[in-house]
């Protein structure tokens, strides 16, 4: 196959364009001798003539506005190459992969998502539902850009491989059966359901967080029932199986028959924030994905 030389092909082009060799020299800021030269040795390796004498010019012959038909084409597509890729420098282009674990999905990224789509409808971001220890395997694989999980269970911020960015400070509600006694109580506060029966997961942080809650407050809990899912643990507490703490992100799966309470003091939270493998939350899309999780995040009101 022909090793082709666009610079070469572009002093053609203009060769073609302005017509003599002292004109393109100028437009080129090349000397004539030195634009014969580069036309002789496109010449030689496309191996026929592309120029031929017209008394003391010089015309295209047929075999060069054949390689023009086609350089055309060339220097479009490069033209359309350098667009996108200034788009991509400016974070307006390319692709950006998101794991994130299930509430954050519908709470964050989605409208992330959002906003994205109708401000850099270049910028494709794909997005992935996982747990914390998947997510962050598939961000050291570099198969994701971004990871969201819960701070509890993100690498520490002295871990060399990632760059932690906070998102936010997600309160936790207490989801009560509508028609339980509490449920209209003023002042509510954790300590008042020491003596009721508890629904929250066997072990995680989930597990965690609800126990250093209760603690915090002053008892230990008892765990009526376990589940992880929060349709699993809201369908629970609306048959009056027990009571949750709920974090507000999940706002999406609350149920008629529940009542979420804010508690008037020592309203526990969980924190939620972004990784990226480190130095790479300069790069522009991911820049830009950032910034609209950021958006999200204070557009949640909690």
């Amino acid at each position: 196959m022909t090793e082709w030389d666009i610079r070469k092909l572009w002093i053609l082009r203009t060769l073609a364009e302005r017509g003599t060799v002292t004109a393109t020299a100028e437009a080129l800021m090349m000397t004539p001798s030195a634009v014969s030269q580069q036309l002789s040795g496109l010449s030689r390796r496309l191996g026929v003539a592309l120029l031929e004498a017209d008394g003391r010019r010089v015309r295209l012959t047929d075999a060069a506005h054949l390689v023009l038909r086609h350089a055309e084409e060339v220097f479009a597509q490069l033209e359309r190459a350098d667009a996108e890729l200034a788009g991509y420098l400016r974070g307006e282009t390319g692709t950006v992969r998101v794991a994130a674990f299930p509430t954050a999905v519908p709470a964050l990224v989605v409208p992330a998502v959002l906003r994205l789509r109708a401000a850099r409808p270049g910028l494709d971001v794909r997005v992935c539902e996982a747990e914390a220890a998947e997510a962050y395997e598939l961000l050291a694989a570099g198969r994701a850009d971004l990871a969201l999980s819960l701070a509890a269970q993100a690498p520490t911020a002295r871990d060399p491989a990632f760059t932690l960015v906070p998102l936010l400070a997600d309160p936790l509600d207490v989801a009560l059966r509508a028609d339980h006694p509490l449920a209209a109580a003023d002042g509510l506060r954790l300590a008042d359901l020491a003596g009721e029966p508890w629904i929250f997961g066997g072990s995680g942080p989930w597990s965690r967080i609800t126990l250093t809650a209760c603690e915090t407050a002053g008892f230990v809990p008892e765990q009526a029932h376990s589940a992880t899912g929060w349709s699993a643990i809201l369908a629970m507490v609306e048959a009056g199986m027990g009571v949750a703490l709920v974090p507000r992100m999940a706002a999406a799966e609350r149920r008629g028959g529940v009542v979420m309470r804010v508690l008037a003091e020592d309203q526990p939270r969980r924190h939620v924030v972004a990784a990226t493998r480190r130095g790479a939350e300069a790069a522009p899309g991911t820049a830009r994905v950032l910034a609209a999780l950021r958006a999200a995040a204070a557009g949640t009101g909690v």
